[in-house]
């Protein structure tokens, strides 16, 4: 497990972190005591403490833990077989591991994030949410996207950090934007919504 520093004293705290621990932490230990495996109890403790400590960062810093995505053991199987020998990385571990996530975040009333649900909401997910059985392919990322959405867009935090919520830069009129249907004036394109952030409404529903 692995978190970049965020300290105290630096002049500027970030207004949102984005937790995501678990999947190499619930690989099956291996006998010769190496790999990533950390034991749940020290996976919750390790967890405990990163939200403890985002917590006291600021008041203005928000928290989404995103718990254990699930994997799909045969495509592991055909990718690392050769390389990696028994399967050690299981879908059941992935499962213990996310709701303990989950439990740890209703306790410390952070906003978490079923990702091992909700990647399996689709059919296919097996075989079209990775790209090697563990790594998300770009659609098995649509999940992650609409879920964060969706948190983004109903959580009651002020300010809100929802993009149509959120401050344009560099907002002021200016002669170099689109030159209008007029002729005479441009359309400010902080005004304007783009396909992409339609796109990232509609994943959010």
């Amino acid at each position: 497990m692995w978190l970049p520093a965020f300290g105290h004293d630096a002049a500027i705290q970030p207004s949102l972190v984005i937790v995501y621990f678990g999947g190499n932490d619930s690989v099956l230990p291996h006998p010769s005591g190496l790999g990533p495996h950390v034991p749940l109890p020290e996976y919750i403790e390790n967890m405990r403490k990163i939200a403890l400590h985002l917590k006291s960062l600021s008041e203005k810093t928000r928290i989404i833990f995103l718990s254990a995505p699930p994997v799909s053991e045969e495509q592991i199987c055909e990718t690392f077989s050769l390389k990696l020998g028994e399967l050690r990385r299981k879908n059941e571990s992935c499962r213990i591991y996310s709701e303990a996530c989950l439990e740890l975040c209703r306790e410390m009333d952070i906003k978490a994030i079923d990702l091992w649900s909700a990647i399996q909401k689709r059919d296919d997910w097996l075989t079209a949410s990775f790209t090697d059985g563990i790594h998300l392919s770009s659609e098995g990322s649509k999940p992650v996207v609409k879920e964060i959405m969706k948190v983004l867009s109903e959580a009651d935090w002020e300010p809100s950090l929802h993009w149509k919520s959120l401050p344009a830069e560099f907002a002021e009129d200016s002669p170099y934007d689109p030159v209008g249907p007029d002729g005479k004036t441009t359309m400010n394109v902080s005004d304007t919504s783009f396909y992409g952030n339609m796109q990232w409404e509609l994943e959010a529903k």
